[in-house]
């Protein structure tokens, strides 16, 4: 991976939609361009697009043209699967074959529209394939199928990367893809090289993972191909503003990162929505502290006395030299 000093910034597009009647008096309908508008007013230059969903009053080439009318790129595709009642007892995974193939298949459109607009990240979060219950699942099979429509969704267009986004559960109890491990024992089983992991920050606490960990985890069995930022107590998926509940975890995640040279996008997956913020104020002081976090990072990084600190597991040494380039 390159190292990029200056990164791209997108969020939740979804978030934009909070107070549509007051930013868009007499619109009946908000369209996906609409919220690329808005969102670049908050100083975001990248986006991921839905699919199916942001494309139902936006052709591809419409989102393409909004993307370049606000000065932002594409940085990938996620596919939404949760939104589709069908798709309640799971897509991989659905006890019905039928089904199965229908979410493969809409895999593979999304794949089709993402090479299209020019974009290759298509990132994965399959939170509707777990299940709630013990005797309800058949674990060999739901596991193989998953394997299986994975393999098929990545040699659809091998220059598309997947990025696989684990959650330990939300919709279902329990999901498949829980953690860093399995996800990278699901990895290394699919055998392919254009897939690999996105790290949900606040998902990985929900794991009772420590961040930096799991990034050097996933650099070392496979490749980071996103990252989420944003905050949470770990005991649900709060989506809070980067650095509110665990800034130094955040900051060490952003060392690891830089050691590793990672030069993708950093996208704010908050909900402003849950608590009413204003999304362009929210987003503004997203990329605000993130810059102010990422410059504390570089420093970190290149700290030999940290990095003693660190070898000799010499806690005491390095909360002071963390938290007196956090607070300088």
């Amino acid at each position: 991976m390159k190292k990029n000093n200056k990164p791209h910034f997108a969020a939740r597009l979804n978030a934009f939609k909070i107070g549509a009647a007051e930013y868009w008096p007499g619109k009946n309908s908000i369209t996906t361009a609409d919220l690329l508008a808005r969102a670049a007013t908050a100083g975001l230059d990248a986006a991921d697009l839905n699919y199916p969903d942001h494309f139902v009053n936006d052709s591809p080439a419409d989102l393409t043209r909004a993307l370049d009318d606000n000065g932002m790129i594409l940085n990938g595709m996620a596919m939404r699967y949760y939104t589709e009642s069908g798709y309640k007892l799971g897509a991989f995974t659905h006890p019905d074959s039928t089904v199965r193939r229908a979410a493969i298949d809409e895999t593979k459109r999304g794949l089709d529209v993402l090479a299209k607009m020019g974009g290759n990240l298509m990132t994965l979060w399959m939170g509707q394939d777990g299940f709630d219950y013990s005797f309800q699942m058949d674990y060999k099979r739901a596991w193989g199928d998953t394997i299986e429509a994975m393999v098929e969704v990545a040699d659809h267009i091998p220059t598309i990367d997947i990025a696989l986004e684990y959650k330990p559960n939300e919709p279902r109890a329990f999901a498949l893809m829980p953690d860093a491990a399995t996800t990278l024992l699901a990895i290394k089983e699919i055998g392919r090289y254009n897939t690999g992991v996105t790290l949900d920050f606040a998902h990985v606490l929900y794991a009772d993972e420590m961040p930096a960990f799991a990034a050097a985890l996933v650099a070392r069995h496979s490749r980071i191909l996103g990252v989420h930022l944003n905050d949470g107590y770990g005991k649900w998926d709060n989506g809070l503003m980067v650095g509110s509940v665990h800034p130094i975890q955040t900051v060490e995640l952003l060392v690891e990162l830089e050691r590793l040279g990672y030069d993708g996008a950093i996208y704010f997956d908050t909900f402003p929505d849950h608590s009413g913020l204003d999304p362009v104020e929210e987003a503004r002081t997203n990329i605000e502290v993130v810059q102010r976090l990422r410059a504390a990072a570089a420093k970190l990084a290149g700290n030999a006395e940290l990095q003693t600190a660190i070898s000799q597991q010499d806690a005491p040494t390095a909360m002071r030299l963390v938290q007196a380039t956090m607070l300088a």
